[in-house]
């Protein structure tokens, strides 16, 4: 952002510390990331843990699973943001 390139800069550099290889590895970090936009409801990280799980080697049932343990926790109103992770799989993958 042209208003807060600082700001930007410092969370990228923390989202990229977290992601990395760690005692996880970075798929999973990304399917768990995925089930924490789903409930937190953001749209826009849903796409973009979608992407990053997909770069990662997840595959679509891993990241649909992930998905489903989202749902169990989230109830019925994380279960509309599903829809979110479908409409991401179709953007990278051509199919959901």
């Amino acid at each position: 952002s042209k208003e807060q390139p600082e700001t930007i800069r410092c969370f990228k550099e923390f989202m990229g510390s977290v992601l990395k290889e760690g005692k996880l590895d970075t798929k999973t970090k990304e399917l768990i990331a995925i089930g924490t936009a789903i409930t937190a409801r953001c749209k826009y990280c849903i796409a973009i843990h979608v992407e990053k799980a997909l770069k990662a080697g997840a595959t679509k049932e891993e990241i649909l699973e992930a998905a489903s343990v989202a749902i169990l926790m989230g109830g019925g109103p994380a279960m509309t943001y599903v829809v979110e992770v479908k409409k991401a799989l179709e953007e990278f993958l051509g199919d959901a």
